[in-house]
């Protein structure tokens, strides 16, 4: 079993990505005979068009994924270095429908809250199905919001295979639905393009101060809280077994003050990623060549062997 998951290079990390994606691959480690790990720099152009910013941002994420349990030996690499995402992409874009695409919710999101629609923008499906069919790919952890885009790639891959014979690998979405999707500060999903976002690795205070920035309601400070509708405790609940959760929610229940409560949240969050911390402050940017060029050696050539089918399939001297 292949398991792989494509992360833009676009910010730091965070609570979310973590809990969403990074633990459940992380977890499929044990069982993957092979985890790919991809920093997905092509995509971020849609987000990020600062050169030195994008080059900085990619070469922090293999040191995060590194930090928070990826195997040096996994297939840990940077999109662009390999050709056949592009080349694979356009092929695709042959046999996607328009109509796939103007369906996805994501694009339209993005555009309402100010992206230029980009025809990047538009097409990032085609080229996330690349990423994955590229490697054949039998499984992609996903969080909710990326459902849409995940089953958008299935039926693009079976409408390839469809056209031009059994080539492509069709992947299977694995969602963990208890941690899938993980509010952010103000209470919307957790994006670093929201500005609602709890770094991972960020400074301690920096990490407090979000914690302690978490929206609420105007319940006075002992009255019973709600932990189905209160984004503490929802934000919180991801680090705890369903024992230690439903202890949190009855202190909801009982009445803690929001500042009790995203104190016990902070402490939690530097519990957990504490031993990651130490880990990342311990590696510098040296260390991200080494794996590079090893991660892009195994890529290239699992994705030279898949371009092969494909060029055949289609009549591609």
């Amino acid at each position: 079993m292949r398991v792989l998951s494509g992360f833009q290079p676009s910010g730091s990390f965070h609570l979310g990505n973590y809990f969403g994606c990074i633990k459940p691959n992380l977890d499929f480690q044990a069982e993957a005979d092979e985890s790919i790990f991809i920093v997905v720099d092509l995509h971020a152009l849609t987000t990020v068009q600062d050169p030195t910013l994008l080059k900085g941002y990619t070469e922090e994420m293999i040191l995060d994924f590194v930090a928070m349990g990826v195997e040096p030996t996994s297939m840990l690499f940077a999109q662009s270095a390999i050709q056949g995402h592009t080349e694979l992409a356009w092929i695709l874009s042959t046999v996607a429908p328009m109509g796939l695409l103007e369906r996805a919710v994501a694009y339209k999101d993005k555009v309402e809250r100010g992206l230029p629609a980009s025809v990047g923008l538009f097409t990032y499906p085609i080229l996330q199905t690349a990423d994955i069919v590229l490697y054949d790919a039998d499984k992609v952890p996903v969080g909710k919001d990326q459902i849409q885009h995940l089953e958008i790639a299935r039926d693009i891959t079976i409408k390839f295979n469809n056209t031009y014979g059994d080539v492509l690998t069709v992947p299977e979405l694995v969602v963990y639905e208890a941690v899938a999707v993980v509010p952010g500060t103000d209470g919307q999903k957790m994006s670093k393009s929201y500005g609602n976002a709890i770094p991972i690795f960020g400074e301690e205070k920096a990490v407090k101060k979000a914690i302690m920035g978490i929206q609420t309601d105007s319940k006075d400070m002992n009255d019973p809280k709600d932990p189905d509708t209160c984004v503490i405790y929802q934000i919180h609940k991801c680090f705890l077994d369903a024992s230690e959760q439903e202890s949190l929610a009855e202190k909801y229940r009982s009445g803690i003050p929001y500042g009790d409560a995203k104190k016990l949240l902070f402490e939690s969050y530097m519990d957990y990623f504490g031993s990651m911390r130490e880990a990342r402050a311990k590696l510098s940017m040296a260390d991200a060549e080494a794996i590079l060029v090893s991660g892009t050696q195994r890529a290239q050539e699992t994705a030279d062997r898949t371009m092969e089918r494909v060029k055949k399939a289609v009549g591609l001297v």
